[in-house]
C-alpha cells in the first residue's frame, strides 16, 4: 500500500474516535439550539452544502423528517450567488454543512438566510472560518485536520453530529443510546471483509450503487468516492427511483452496489436485489454477499455501513491502479459560486 493510501486508511480508522470524543463539544451548542428550536419551531428546515457534506445533508433530510416530521429542502446556492434573489426563510432553520467552511456560495447563501431572519446553524469542522462566523449557532465536527483530498472521517462526523441533533431535538432516547454505541461499532465494520466485490468492480467501467431511507444518502457518498478515489464512474439512486428508468441500464457488466438499511425499507430493496439477480444483475447487497454487523438502531448502522465502504474503496482504488488519496484534478478545499 502506498504512503498516500495509508494517508487515507489512517483517516478512516480515527472515525471511531471521532465520534466518541465529540459528543462533549456537542453538548452545549446542542442544547442551546434545541432550546430555540423549541421556544421558536420551524415549520420547515432548508440545507446547503457541496460535495460529501451535500451526502450528508440528504441525511439530516432523513433523521429529521422521520423523528421530527418536518420537511427539509435542498437550497440551491446559485438562487443567491447568480441570481441575486433571496428566499423567504423568515423564522425556519438554515442549516448549512461544510467541512472547511470556505466556500463563497455557501457563506453568501447563509449570510442571505441570516438577514432574512433565518435561524442559521452550521456543521462545520474549521469552525475558525468564513462560513462558521456567517452562523448564529456553530456544531463543530471535531474531526479535526483531514489530509485526504477525499473526506472520510468529516463525513462520518457529520452523520454522527447530525444524529445528535436530532435525537435532542426530538428526544429519541433510543437514538441517543445507539450513538453511545457507535464508536466501538464504526471499529468493528472497518474491519468487514467486502472483497467479494473485487473481481466486478476491479474491471467495471461503470456502476450504480443504490440505497433508502437512512442509507440513501450512504449510496450517494459511495458513488462519489467510487469517482474520486477509484476513477470508477458510479450514479445513485434510491431503490423506488431505480425502477424508472435506470433498470434499463441492468446487465452483467454494470454491477450494482446496494445499501441494504435495517428499517422498513429493506423488504423493498430486498425484493429489488432477487429481481435484479433474476435479471443477470452483478448485484452486491449489505447484508447478502457483503457482511454487516448485527443490527442495533437504522440511522447508526447506516453511519457503520460508509465506514466498512471506506475501507473496502482504499483496497479497490489500488486494485484499479488509481491513488485514493489523491484524485486526480481535485483540490480538499473547492471554492465555488
Amino acid at each position: 500500500m502506498s504512503g498516500h493510501d495509508a494517508r487515507m486508511q489512517v483517516e478512516i480508522k480515527e472515525a471511531p474516535e471521532i465520534v466518541r470524543r465529540q459528543k462533549d463539544a456537542l453538548v452545549a451548542p446542542i442544547a442551546e439550539l434545541v432550546a430555540r428550536l423549541k421556544a421558536k419551531p420551524p415549520q420547515f428546515v432548508v440545507t446547503c452544502a457541496r460535495g460529501s457534506s451535500a451526502q450528508a445533508a440528504v441525511f439530516a433530510k432523513h433523521s429529521i423528517e422521520r423523528n421530527l416530521n418536518l420537511a427539509v429542502a435542498d437550497a440551491a446556492p446559485s438562487i443567491v450567488t447568480v441570481y441575486h434573489k433571496t428566499l423567504a426563510l423568515k423564522g425556519q432553520l438554515f442549516l448549512a454543512l461544510s467541512q472547511s467552511g470556505r466556500s463563497d456560495d455557501l457563506v453568501e447563501q447563509t449570510k442571505s438566510a441570516r438577514e432574512c431572519g433565518a435561524l442559521t446553524v452550521g456543521l462545520i469542522n474549521e469552525v475558525a472560518s468564513p462560513l462558521a462566523e456567517a452562523c448564529d449557532i456553530v456544531l463543530p465536527i471535531g474531526a479535526g485536520p483531514e489530509l485526504s483530498v477525499a473526506a472520510t472521517k468529516t463525513f462520518i462526523g457529520t452523520l454522527a453530529a447530525i444524529l445528535r441533533l436530532t435525537a435532542a431535538w426530538s428526544g429519541n432516547a433510543a437514538l441517543a443510546q445507539a450513538l453511545e454505541r457507535l464508536p466501538q461499532r464504526l471499529e468493528q465494520a472497518s474491519a468487514l471483509d467486502w472483497s467479494a466485490c473485487f473481481d466486478a468492480l476491479t474491471s467495471a467501467t461503470s456502476m450504480m450503487t443504490v440505497g433508502r431511507g437512512p442509507t440513501l444518502a450512504i449510496a450517494a457518498e459511495a458513488a462519489l468516492k467510487l469517482k474520486e478515489t477509484c476513477l470508477l464512474h458510479a450514479e445513485a439512486f434510491s431503490g423506488s427511483e431505480f425502477l424508472h428508468g435506470p433498470i434499463a441500464l441492468v446487465s452483467k457488466a454494470y454491477p450494482i452496489l446496494m445499501f441494504v438499511p435495517a428499517d422498513a425499507a429493506a423488504n423493498a430493496l430486498r425484493e429489488l436485489e432477487t429481481d435484479l439477480r433474476a435479471k443477470g444483475a452483478a448485484v452486491f447487497a449489505t447484508g447478502s454477499l457483503l457482511p454487516t454487523l448485527a443490527n442495533d438502531h437504522p440511522e447508526t448502522d447506516a453511519i457503520c455501513l460508509i465506514e466498512t465502504f471506506y475501507a473496502m474503496a482504499v483496497r479497490l482504488a489500488k486494485l484499479r491502479g488509481a491513488d485514493a488519496d489523491k484524485p486526480r484534478h481535485l483540490k480538499k478545499v473547492t471554492r465555488t459560486r
